[in-house]
């Protein structure tokens, strides 16, 4: 239970700010359909975390116990300092009209935009360090979702009112301790 909980933490924490936050709010504010839109977030998330959970299972496989703690505790800390930098959708990014149905616009868009994201790196890291693949996975989409449903919901009332800047520092602070933690030694999942 205690994968799943960090993971629920983290990623929740890590996704508020995030550009995909950004994207679910866009797509909110534009098609005015939120259960579908977080029916493709789910979906999306669901794909792109279990990918990057194997992924982690993978380097925890092929790692020593030590090489695996500094390489997850270094990345963790690396992952914190990412946090604060405020994300921002590219202009690049625009969502055009779907052509398909908005469900599947929302789950290739997430899908792509989760690639190489703090969020994804994140589930990659916490999938080595507890080897937890089902709990890693449950936990951060749970987060994902955590942080997302209320931009679709909600977002265009409470945008003016999160100090997103203190969010970051939250989040930053979780990576942080996190990979302090691993590097010590402390806690479940890593040996020394």
């Amino acid at each position: 239970m205690h994968p799943f909980l960090v993971s629920t933490a983290t990623v929740g924490l890590g996704e508020i700010g995030d550009k995909t936050q950004l994207l679910a709010l866009l797509l909110a504010v534009r098609y005015r359909r939120p259960w579908t839109i977080l029916l493709g977030i789910l979906a999306a998330t669901v794909l792109n975390h279990l990918l990057a959970a194997l992924g982690g299972e993978l380097l925890r496989s092929l790692l020593t116990p030590a090489v695996l703690r500094w390489g997850v505790g270094l990345s963790l800390l690396a992952v914190a300092a990412w946090t604060l930098k405020p994300d921002q959708l590219d202009e690049a990014e625009e969502v055009a009209a779907p052509r398909h149905g908005l469900f599947w616009l929302v789950l290739v868009s997430f899908f792509l935009a989760e690639m190489g994201d703090k969020t994804q790196i994140a589930t990659a890291l916490l999938a080595a360090r507890y080897g937890a693949l089902l709990w890693v996975v449950l936990g951060t989409t749970l987060g994902m979702m955590l942080a997302n449903a209320p931009a679709v919901l909600f977002g265009h009332r409470l945008g003016d009112r999160i100090p997103l800047a203190w969010v970051r520092r939250g989040a930053a602070l979780l990576f942080g301790a996190q990979g302090l933690l691993v590097l010590i030694g402390y806690g479940p999942g890593l040996g020394a």
